[in-house]
């Protein structure tokens, strides 16, 4: 039995919103937000929504100093 539901749950996401993008990385969404008009992360539009691929979110947390 093959249901789309079933098999759609196990896919990960290849883009967040701001939200989820700053619980993944760990830090606050002003930090995101801050990144994104400094231009050191870049995001897409869909109308109003703001999405984060996830390789862009991994970028700048390695593009991140080293302590």
């Amino acid at each position: 039995m093959n249901d789309k539901s079933t098999s759609t749950r196990n896919v990960a996401p290849l883009g967040l919103g701001v939200s989820d993008a700053a619980r993944a990385a760990g830090v606050g969404r002003t930090a995101v937000y801050e990144a994104l008009k400094s231009g050191a992360l870049v995001a897409r539009k869909l109308g109003r929504r703001t999405i984060i691929l996830i390789d862009d979110l991994n970028a700048w947390l390695a593009s991140l100093p080293r302590m």
